[in-house]
């Protein structure tokens, strides 16, 4: 197994400090016990926000050129969290420098460009390189539940999913304008939050096969232009100037999959709904759901029960549910489990495969660049299909 691993987060906002958090702790959670991790840099331009993450997650340092990681022969794994546009220049000099990359996702800003880094991924991965991207709720207990009820047949025949991402951080008009609102039809809510829904919903329900009744819509068509750097979803500071949203607010669609068909609905101007991911599944012995705004419990629904009893059960997740004992220093039902955990999960995930664990010894493995591009498929044909009038949209169900 490799001795010890230096690790590099590139990307000092919200997302980019729930990595460098979560590197800290991975070690910290599960067996077998990780090499000895180095946390040597964090790197961003704005060197306030990249010297305060740096000295507060316990890095040696802090740069504002990421060509500084590149260069480092003591950084071994980097963390990409930056704007979607720029993965692409950042991961091929990363890989080419023979780093280990975890990318965000989406995986970037046009299936161009992604399918160009699965390219060099797939060339790096002959050296012996990883290349992998953070679908982080992968490992949630809850979502894995559902899956455990769907596999084992308590549910029966899937009959529909219904799945919604709404979250709040573009509701007020007067968030400054930034990259996130800036980009192509599906590049908005559906290629935020609406990536993480759909590789949920494949793993629950099956692969996708088709996509109808897709539709994008902007609620805020301007915004204003920010004085200063905009960091994370961050309101105020802005001028009288403003810019046209070039992107999607909502999007809703339906999805054919291989199990079952389901309902899909994104949103970023969901006011109240700070970070709502909600999933429901429907069998014909029972359903199941699970929500992000209670995620340690799973509420289950089974035919058999009584008549005067029937209904939802509230079930607290504890160890004996998947990827639950030993996850946290406090693995009991009841003790809360949220969304920062998930990221510690990710880069432990992460860090095992590159330590060389076995797979059965190890949480379930990041998702390679090729799923990435597959994930950004999916997406676009929502996008296709919004553009069709809600037209259907087949999709390969192989991924290359």
């Amino acid at each position: 197994m490799t001795q010890s691993l230096g690790v590099a987060v590139i990307g000092a906002g919200m997302a980019g400090k729930a990595h460098a958090a979560a590197y800290r702790a991975a070690s910290t959670i599960y067996k077998p016990t990780l090499p000895e991790i180095h946390l040597i840099s964090i790197a961003d331009i704005n060197v306030e926000l990249g010297t305060e993450a740096a000295a507060r997650y316990g890095f040696q340092r802090h740069d504002v050129e990421w060509r500084a990681i590149v260069d480092d022969p003591a950084v071994d794994v980097v963390s990409v969290v930056v704007a979607n546009f720029l993965h692409r220049e950042i991961v091929e000099a990363l890989l080419a420098a023979g780093k280990h990359v975890l990318c965000e996702k989406p995986l970037s800003d046009t299936l161009d460009d992604a399918r160009a880094m699965a390219e060099a991924a797939h060339s790096a991965e002959e050296k012996e390189i990883l290349a992998r991207i953070g679908y982080s709720y992968l490992r949630a207990p809850g979502i894995t539940f559902l899956g455990s009820l769907i596999d084992d047949g308590r549910l029966g025949e899937m009959l529909h999913f219904s799945g919604r991402y709404w979250t709040d951080y573009g509701c007020h008009p007067d968030a400054p304008m930034s990259w996130r609102y800036q980009g192509p039809a599906g590049s908005g809510a559906l290629g935020d939050v609406g990536s993480h829904l759909s590789y949920i919903a494949e793993y629950l329900c099956g692969e996708v096969q088709e996509i109808s009744g897709g539709r994008l819509s902007t609620a805020i068509n301007e915004r204003p232009q920010p004085l200063g750097n905009v960091v994370g979803h961050s309101r105020g500071n802005v001028s009288n100037e403003f810019s046209p949203v070039e992107n999607d607010d909502y999007a809703s669609f339906n999805a054919k999959f291989a199990r079952c068909v389901g309902t899909l609905e994104v949103s970023r101007v969901a006011a109240g709904h700070p970070n709502d991911l909600y999933l429901e599944v429907f069998g014909s012995k029972g359903a199941a759901r699970w929500s992000q705004t209670n995620p340690s419990q799973v509420e289950v629904l089974l035919h058999d029960e009584q008549a005067d009893v029937a209904g939802y059960r509230v079930v607290p997740l504890g160890p004996a549910h998947p990827r639950y004992a030993g996850g946290w220093a406090m693995d009991a039902p009841g003790v809360g489990i949220g969304q920062n955990d998930l990221f510690v999960h990710q880069a432990r995930a992460f860090l095992e495969e590159i330590a060389g664990i076995p797979e059965a010894e190890s949480l379930p493995r990041c998702r390679t660049f090729v799923d990435g591009v597959h994930n950004m498929e999916f997406l676009a044909a929502v996008a296709d299909s919004a553009a069709a009038g809600g037209s259907a949209i087949p999709i390969s169900s192989e991924i290359n």
